[in-house]
């Protein structure tokens, strides 16, 4: 059976409009990952514990983990954070299940 919507052309014209701004969103993703990748190995690196460095670090990953290369970025870093600050590091992971994880 073949309906028609009646409402196609204005959904075509949706999704020519998100496609855009998806892959420009991706792009934004990936930029951020070679930035991010720089701070978080300097940190390691360095054996900061300055926790305002890391958590300002780790607020903005948060906001591109949408992308895998951020999310492990994520990952590394609270890794290495949950040794300075459990309780902290605890919390951003909480602040990422609220925010991305869409198995709830």
């Amino acid at each position: 059976m073949n309906r028609k919507h009646s409402n196609t052309p204005e959904i075509n014209g949706l999704v020519e409009n998100i496609v855009p701004l998806v892959k420009h969103t991706q792009q934004l993703g990936r930029q951020a990952a070679i930035l991010y990748a720089q701070e978080v190995d300097a940190i390691i690196q360095d054996q900061e514990s300055d926790s305002r460095r890391i958590e300002h670090c780790l607020d903005g990953i948060l906001d591109f983990c949408f992308d895998e290369k951020m999310l492990q970025l994520f990952k590394k870093l609270c890794r290495y954070y949950y040794k300075i600050n459990p309780a902290a590091t605890s919390q951003y992971v909480y602040f990422y299940k609220d925010m991305w994880d869409n198995d709830k």
